[in-house]
């Protein structure tokens, strides 16, 4: 079996995967702040690290493995959300609603992605005790300090205090420059001190904050930045030191940078996680995708309606449209992608047999399959290899290798030859839409169910160039 190696952020290589405990393999992935609907760059990491925590379930069992995904619950969007969705309504009711309901809808989203459940899955308001325990331990070891700005009492980090600040992101905190990300404020002993814990005005949602700082007792109702929940909710769940820690290239600097500060300081370690992941930038159309351009998509809509390319798309497709690049490479997200990954699709569960099961994983045949994936997860290569040897599965062993790329990889291919030598789906399709310009809908109807009893979904779309309508079909789930 191929030795893992993944690349990792930290020391800008690529290293031999070793757990800390093997027997407890141990990885947090930052997950979304629920006041909007995921888009379709949050579907990245959400399909990446999932390939992961599948494989390291495949190598070290999945009783050993503990994969948290956070929510973030807590959040100044959040509140503006509750703001203008709810305006009639108490501020903490109206963001119960918007967290509660964002949070389920991202649910359905990534489990339509075909993404398991992760094994922890904490709120940051689920934690709130603990944050202010860990930041009083940084008061305490001279990490942090209290002051006043123009909103209040704030507790901020002093990054001055650490002196490797930066290592992650390299950037030297005095080569730092002040950016929209890094305010400068008179109350800061240093501009890129971030935010711990700050203080809430009566139209807020706080917390009761005691805190100990020069001697001084400090009661101070407010709520935690955003950083210091990811340092507490993964210290609660892995512990001071875990094996891996993933998310988005966006997120490296500050939010990583500044976990990675908080932990440190507060439990006196070397590192807070041996691995860090990240995945690449999510392009729409060739663009970078922005509300303002015209070109947010969401994963609700690729799913549900027909705003990208007049129709709507399987998750299977959305997930192998995203495994068709390498994790750390950007990614074009467009049109021509998705039919791309559906052509592959229906390749793949034309030539399928069905899934064997108890799959032996020592089999020597299963080699390279596992020096692909194993690769740093080199999804796109693993594709590639699939579709070259699709018409060529004559033996067990080779059914057995098809069986475990499935559950890999985490997309259906669920084989139609079945019910594509039973009648011909095609033919069915073009004399529907012929009953249907004829408007004799109750004969076009007719063959949709019975398609759809024989286990084929029509579904029905606008042609992006002519308007017309069109079908397309897909085995159901």
């Amino acid at each position: 079996m191929g030795e893992l190696h993944l690349y990792n952020t930290l020391t800008r290589t690529k290293e031999a995967f070793v757990p800390i405990d093997p027997a407890n393999v141990r990885m947090y992935v930052c997950g979304p702040t629920v006041y909007d609907y995921a888009h379709i760059g949050n579907a990245r990491p959400a399909i990446v690290f999932d390939v992961l925590f599948r494989l390291l379930r495949h190598l070290y069992g999945p009783e050993h493995v503990t994969y948290v995904r956070n929510i973030t619950d807590v959040d100044d969007k959040i509140n503006a959300r509750a703001r203008r969705d709810f305006p009639d309504l108490p501020l903490n009711e109206a963001i119960a609603r918007v967290t509660s309901k964002t949070a389920e809808q991202y649910h359905k989203d990534v489990a339509a992605l075909g993404c398991l459940p992760p094994t922890v899955e904490p709120r940051a308001t689920d934690h709130i005790p603990g944050m202010v325990a860990m930041i009083q331990q940084l008061l305490d070891r001279g990490h942090a300090y209290v002051a006043t700005g123009g909103e209040g009492r704030e507790v901020l980090f002093d990054v001055v205090a650490m002196p490797d600040y930066g290592k992650l992101s390299r950037r030297r905190l005095d080569e730092q420059q002040a950016s929209a990300r890094v305010a400068v404020e008179a109350h800061k002993k240093n501009p890129a001190d971030f935010v711990l814990w700050k203080e809430s005005s009566a139209d807020e949602p706080g917390w009761e904050g005691r805190f100990t700082f020069k001697g001084e007792a400090l009661a101070i109702h407010g709520r935690p930045g955003w950083h210091i929940e990811c340092s507490v909710m993964s210290a609660a769940h892995l512990g001071d030191v875990f094996d891996i820690h993933g998310g988005g290239l966006d997120l490296i600097f500050p939010h990583h940078e500044n976990e990675i500060a908080q932990s440190r300081c507060a439990h006196g370690n070397d590192v807070m996680a041996k691995y860090w992941m990240h995945n690449g930038f999510v392009q729409v159309e060739g663009r970078k995708m922005s509300k303002s351009e015209g070109n947010f998509v969401t994963i609700h809509d690729l799913l549900h309606t027909d705003k990208f390319g007049g129709r709507r798309w399987p998750g299977e497709v959305l997930r192998l449209a995203m495994l068709m690049t390498h994790y750390r490479e950007p990614i074009d997200f467009s049109v021509r992608r998705l039919e791309e990954a559906e052509a592959i699709l229906t390749k793949w569960r034309r030539n399928l047999p069905n899934p064997i099961e108890g799959i032996d994983t020592n089999r020597e045949m299963l080699g390279q399959l596992y020096e692909i994936i194993t690769d740093d997860l080199n999804s796109p290569k693993l594709v590639s290899w699939l579709s070259q040897n699709v018409g060529t599965l004559e033996n067990h062993e080779d059914r057995v290798a098809w069986t475990l790329a499935r559950r890999l990889l985490g997309i259906d291919f669920t084989p139609i030859e079945a019910v594509a030598h039973a009648f011909s789906i095609e033919d069915d399709i073009t004399r529907r839409l012929a009953l249907i310009a004829e408007k004799n809908f109750a004969e076009a109807d007719k063959i949709r169910d019975e398609l759809a009893a024989k286990g084929i979904q029509l579904m029905d779309y606008k042609d992006p160039e002519t308007g017309e309508r069109r079908t397309r079909w897909e085995v159901k789930r």
